[in-house]
């Protein structure tokens, strides 16, 4: 569904009235893990003439973060040149009227998707906001996804989430990283930092992810996003 940009706002306003006070998703980060391959060396022929028995192979190694480049060490920052959201950047309303929802997010990024799954991106930042029927979200609950998640992507590793207030909302947020799809013009996935808020209405849960590269700083934009979120 198309956004329906209803207000214009620079990011100093609304930060200073937060003084006071979502798919997936990022793209995963892909196994990158080569074929498994015997490490066996070839046993010499026992003294009786039979073969020794060569030692039983590891089987498929579990894939790690990572493994499928291998590049010099660059700063993050470097490598994803200039994701930092300005202090004069704009921000529109996009109202998700099917999902039930309303979030601010940056004019100019390019929006995918509709309905229960929105993303909105530039450069290596994204906002995924993703809407689904469930249960009030807990700690614990969201701890057990994250757990699931990292089952499939080896390069995701969470905090602790906290149950806290954010703007009007009761949430439990969690920041975990992660790596980005490999750039085309670097050769390297980026590290990437996910502020993660889960909010909770009705019987249905929002999952809003903030991503950002590792070395870029839009913790304050963040927070006004995550701020401006309300069901509607």
């Amino acid at each position: 569904m198309d956004p329906e940009p209803r207000k214009r706002h620079r990011l100093a306003a609304p930060l200073a009235a937060a003084a006071g006070t979502i798919v997936l998703v990022l793209a995963g980060c892909g196994s990158g893990g080569g074929g498994s391959t015997s490490t066996a060396a070839s046993a010499p022929a026992a003294p009786t003439g039979k073969a020794k028995t060569a030692p039983a192979g590891t089987g498929a190694q579990k894939p790690s973060c990572g493994s499928s480049t291998s590049t010099p060490a660059t700063s993050e920052a470097a490598a994803t040149s200039q994701g930092d959201i300005p202090d004069n950047q704009q921000f529109l309303t996009f109202a998700n009227r099917p999902a039930g929802y309303s979030l601010s997010y940056p004019e100019g990024w390019a929006r995918s998707g509709n309905g229960s799954q929105v993303r909105f991106q530039d450069k290596a930042n994204t906002i995924v906001v993703s809407v689904q029927p469930g249960s009030r979200p807990t700690p614990a609950s969201v701890a057990a996804e994250l757990k699931r998640e990292a089952a499939s992507d080896p390069c995701l590793a969470a905090g602790q989430p906290q149950a806290l207030a954010v703007g009007p909302n009761k949430v439990v947020k969690v920041t975990y990283t992660t790596k980005g799809p490999m750039s085309p013009v670097t050769g390297q996935r980026p590290k990437i930092t996910v502020d993660r808020y889960v909010y909770f209405r009705n019987g249905k849960v929002a999952v809003v992810d903030l991503g950002t590269p590792v070395g870029v700083d839009n913790v304050d934009a963040y927070r006004m996003i995550s701020q401006s979120f309300r069901w509607s």
